[in-house]
């Protein structure tokens, strides 16, 4: 799993993933490692602040946006924009060509489903 690899939501989906047996790789925005969640396996810093957004976009197969303020937003529009499909999850936008999700389970299944 690729996120942000900071606290708030982008912790709690790392914690969750560990828990299923995953891996978690954290696109930081700083250029320090330290930076990144406790739940990481890999931490690649950038030192880009909220331009690392396009290296998420780009590096996900599907991206789910949950909640999210104007960054996640850029995330969305930056996938969206790469060809990627996009699930939604408690979003506060409604943006055309996404796909909206009602759980986390869902946008998990939706998610796969696209791959």
């Amino acid at each position: 799993m690729l996120c942000g690899g900071l606290g708030g939501v982008m912790e709690a989906v790392s914690r969750g993933c560990k828990l299923e047996g995953g891996i978690v790789v954290g696109i930081l925005p700083t250029d320090n490692p330290d930076d990144a969640n406790d739940y990481v396996d890999i931490a690649i810093t950038t030192a880009m602040s909220n331009a690392r957004n396009a290296i998420i976009a780009q590096s996900a197969d599907v991206l789910i946006a949950i909640d999210g303020e104007y960054g996640t937003l850029s995330e969305i529009a930056l996938s969206l924009k790469m060809g990627k499909k996009v699930v939604c999850l408690k979003s506060k936008w409604e943006i055309e060509g996404t796909y909206t999700a009602e759980t986390p389970e869902e946008a998990v299944e939706m998610a796969f489903s696209f791959i």
